[in-house]
């Protein structure tokens, strides 16, 4: 009991928090909830129970959970490597393939999907011979909102599992090594269960970021209903002629993605839950 009563005097000790932090705090959470809402507020609900039961909005929900989860599984596989590498290993270049990573979280989505038609599209880079040798397009395809979200989703991932390798304590690596162990086995037993709340929480955003993709989405994979049209692509899509139905779409995305990272917020951020 009296260690849980120290931050509680250390808090006291230091005295009341400065009146300018407080403001500047409540403003950035008015920045951040505010919009919300207002969209909440605006929302048609009485629309909600029609919506939800059109075909069209059901096929955009299906394709958004199933693109998006199938993104964060890829990211999930390709990035826990890539994540390991960067935090474990030295070698040339680490502080260049690091700034790489992160490109496509400070990239314009349209530029990212433009990126994306020059590597996977039918004259690109690896979709130019693709096609070429079994005449197979990506671009505009189911295939191309999985690639894209992933483009998009990946570096949540790497960076938060990174974080978490960075954290944990190296020297149980080290006596798995003096016991015999191989990296990789290293790095099944140790390493990954170890960082295990890192590659949660990094999967959830991931999972999160690829379910809210439009931009590079749009442009590499196009909006075709049934295929290709995501959630966020047929709320663009019913804005342009009901605003009441955009809004409802809208809200319908914000709770499900707020639930998803809620259920997980204590390995989230590190918190306690209520």
């Amino acid at each position: 009991m009296g260690s849980s009563r120290a931050p509680e005097r250390d808090a006291a000790a230091l005295g009341r928090a400065p009146a300018v932090l407080l403001v500047l705090s409540g403003l950035a959470l008015v920045v951040l909830l505010l919009p919300v809402v207002s969209l909440l507020v605006r929302t048609p609900w009485t629309q909600l129970a029609d919506r939800l039961t059109s075909p069209e909005i059901l096929d955009a929900l299906r394709l958004s959970l199933v693109s998006a989860t199938t993104a964060a599984a890829l990211s999930l596989l390709l990035g826990v490597p890539l994540a390991w590498l960067l935090a474990r290993v030295d070698f040339r270049g680490r502080a260049l393939v690091r700034a790489l990573v992160t490109v496509p979280l400070v990239l314009p989505p349209v530029v990212g999907g433009i990126a994306l038609l020059m590597a996977f599209g039918r004259r690109g880079v690896v979709g130019g011979p693709v096609y070429d040798a079994f005449g197979l397009t990506i671009p505009f395809t189911t295939t191309a909102v999985v690639l894209a979200q992933t483009f998009v989703a990946l570096p949540f991932l790497v960076i938060s599992v990174e974080g978490a390798l960075r954290s944990a304590d190296l020297r149980y690596d080290e006596v798995a090594a003096t016991l015999g162990a191989g990296r990789w086995a290293t790095f099944r037993t140790v390493t990954l269960p170890l960082a295990a709340p890192g590659v949660i929480s990094g999967t959830v955003l991931a999972w999160a970021r690829a379910l809210g993709e439009f931009g590079a989405t749009i442009t590499f994979a196009g909006n075709f209903p049934g295929t290709t049209r995501t959630m966020p692509l047929e709320i663009y899509t019913a804005r342009q002629a009901d605003e009441g139905a955009s809004l409802v779409l809208s809200a319908i995305l914000l709770a499900i993605s707020v639930l998803v990272l809620a259920s997980l917020r204590e390995r989230w951020i590190g918190g306690t839950p209520a």
